[in-house]
């Protein structure tokens, strides 16, 4: 284990490991096969990377995004490892040269897509070469349960049968119990030994906010975080090209990232990102993106996710260097319907079904009344045991209670007396006691809950419901159109509720649908980034300006030269010499001896 501390600090410059880093590795180095399920910035890449460093051989590591490998094999060669990638954007020439430094063992990590591993050539070639380990990135790509299910994953179950005496490692960010056990299943090692680490972000806000004058509040959130990264994603391409010229207009710089875009410009918006010449990126949901960018400070979703996993998985793009960062999601009623309309065009009457599943646990997560965190962690199969996790909008406010019992009545014996046969809208139509064309034709206005109800919004009942079926007083169907029923315990609750007794609920305040002015962007300087220390901002400013000169001096993005976490320590400690300056955490002996002067000269001035 010593060797392997020192080689951490050498080339990653951390003094210590992340929970279940070492485990994993020790796994690695006894030629063991490893599922590992770590979030988003746990550090997944160091467990194959440092095996790559003991190993006598190559490690090759399938990715399944060109950006990805650039910018994977970027940071690896900026920490001193030796690493290169095979895929379509290289030319004969630079595929010949690597290849010559793979045989001459020059190149310890190979980063490569899986669609390669179908070339029966490409599998003969790495046969010659002295293979040590297989690694598998974003593995739920595998998985037909999973929310980025990629056909070009299945060739891997190639590996087991032709390179069987090689330990093969799966790494994912995102995966459900049910995942995890097709990702072996799939890849041929049931055996893998299994490392799940907490989900748990505690760096992340997550906050749902209603959809309404939903630009207005985007521009509030980006003006919150003006000079710093920020991803935005969108439900379409129009959408998308839509948001990214309205921001520009109201003087912020963004630019937008999907599938109908011509590939050269795709890359250049993406590459412009990484290198913080561009600070908004506004891309499709359904498009992966690979960001590996340490700083971005906030994730918006302008549209409602399609799952969990891919919500969860995106919003894990926030934070990675461990600071604090906001997730928001604006969920409004029609973002439902956009994505059933797709969901309809599906053949298959299972995967139709589990569209339909996955859509309602997602608006059971936006319509939440209790803990985010608490919900998201519990979908992975993790007990969050707290009651109150201070990261999410439900935890963070107080909000009103008041005697819920009348109304939460009228709600049931309406539902109860359609039988459960009609979805949110109507029952609510039929509370507020609308003269709709539908409620007479059914005779609904001769109920006795119709018009019931004259002291709540819609806005305010459709609260209320989500209330009650967060607490399992209703239940929703799936399909097209969910219908609302009473639970046994909703039937048991209509038969004893009254209006003396103190059935509290939480509710929001109603937000009202007004126009506004479009906000005006502040001058103001730089917001101060969240953190432990106490730490001199200017400093840390003049060293985000050398930071970014030594980004275009050696052609990297700037957050692989040092994250946000490590220039904030720089200006706390200020460390005189190369002996402190590797105490702090991100430089290794590389780096101290690549940027060491330039940061050391600047605390000196």
């Amino acid at each position: 284990m010593p060797e392997l501390q020192a080689l951490l600090k050498t080339y990653f410059g951390h003094s210590e490991f992340r929970p279940l880093q070492s485990e994993v590795i020790q796994q690695i180095l006894n030629g063991n096969d490893a599922l590992v399920l770590m979030p988003t910035g746990g550090g997944k890449s160091i467990c194959y990377q440092l095996p790559a460093l003991v190993f006598q051989g190559i490690t090759v590591v399938i990715s399944p995004l060109i950006s990805l490998m650039k910018d994977q094999v970027d940071a690896a060669l900026n920490n001193g490892i030796s690493a290169a990638y095979l895929n379509s954007t290289l030319t004969t020439e630079q595929t010949t040269k690597i290849e010559k430094g793979l045989r001459t063992g020059e190149i310890k990590l190979l980063y490569c897509a899986p669609e390669r591993f179908a070339i029966s050539r490409f599998r003969d070639f790495l046969k010659t070469l002295p293979i040590k380990l297989f690694a598998i990135d974003e593995a739920h790509c595998i998985s037909e349960w999973g929310h980025d299910f990629r056909s070009d994953y299945r060739t891997l179950n190639l590996l087991k049968k032709e390179f069987s005496s090689l330990p093969i490692v799966a790494l994912t960010a995102t995966a459900t119990s049910q995942v995890a056990d097709d990702i072996v299943g799939q890849l041929g090692i049931p055996n893998a030994k299994r490392f799940v680490s907490s989900s748990n972000r505690q760096n992340l806000t997550y906050r749902v906010e209603r959809k309404i004058n939903t630009f207005n509040k985007l521009v509030s959130w980006v003006n919150k975080f003006k000079g710093e990264s920020a991803i935005v994603y969108c439900f379409s391409k129009k959408e998308t090209d839509s948001l990214a010229d309205k921001l520009c207009k109201m003087g912020f710089n963004a630019r937008p990232y999907h599938a109908g875009m011509k590939p050269e410009k795709r890359a250049q918006n993406q590459s412009d990102f990484i290198n913080d010449k561009v600070d908004i990126i506004t891309a499709t949901i359904a498009f992966g993106m690979g960001i590996d960018k340490s700083d971005v400070r906030l994730v918006v979703h302008y549209s409602l996710p399609k799952t969990i996993e891919g919500y969860f998985q995106e919003t894990g793009r926030a934070g990675r260097d461990g600071l604090e960062s906001e997730c928001v999601l604006f969920y409004g009623a029609s973002d439902q319907f956009n994505q059933k309309y797709f969901i309809e065009q599906i053949r298959d009457p299972l995967q139709k079904e589990k569209r339909y599943e996955q859509l309602n646990q997602m608006v059971g997560y936006c319509e939440l009344k209790k803990c985010r965190r608490k919900q998201l962690l519990n979908y992975f199969g993790e007990n969050f045991g707290q009651d109150n996790c201070e990261g999410c909008d439900i935890c963070l406010k107080t909000e009103s209670r008041f005697n819920a019992a009348d109304v939460s009545q009228k709600i049931l014996q309406s539902i109860n007396q359609t039988s459960g046969r009609f979805g949110k809208s109507h029952i609510i139509n039929i509370l507020l006691g609308r003269n709709l064309k539908k409620i007479r034709e059914l005779g609904h206005n001769n109920l006795a809950s119709y018009g019931s109800v004259t002291d709540y919004t819609k806005d305010a009942l459709s609260q209320i419901l989500a209330n009650l079926l967060n607490q399992n007083f209703i239940k929703r169907e799936t399909g097209m159109y969910p219908t609302l029923s009473l639970t046994e315990k909703g039937n048991q609750s209509l038969e004893l509720m009254n209006v003396d007794e103190n059935f509290e609920l939480q509710m929001d305040e109603p937000e009202i649908e007004i126009e506004i002015e479009s906000p005006k962007i502040k001058t103001s300087r730089k917001m101060k980034l969240k953190s432990n220390l106490d730490y001199d901002q200017d400093l840390f400013e003049k060293f985000r300006v050398l930071r970014k000169s030594l980004s275009i001096e050696n052609k990297i993005p700037p957050y692989v030269i040092a994250s946000d976490k490590t220039l904030i320590e720089l200006a706390h400690y200020l460390p005189k010499n190369s002996t402190q300056l590797l105490n702090i955490n991100g430089f290794g002996e590389v780096k101290v001896k690549r940027y060491g002067n330039a940061f050391l000269e600047l605390i000196q001035e």
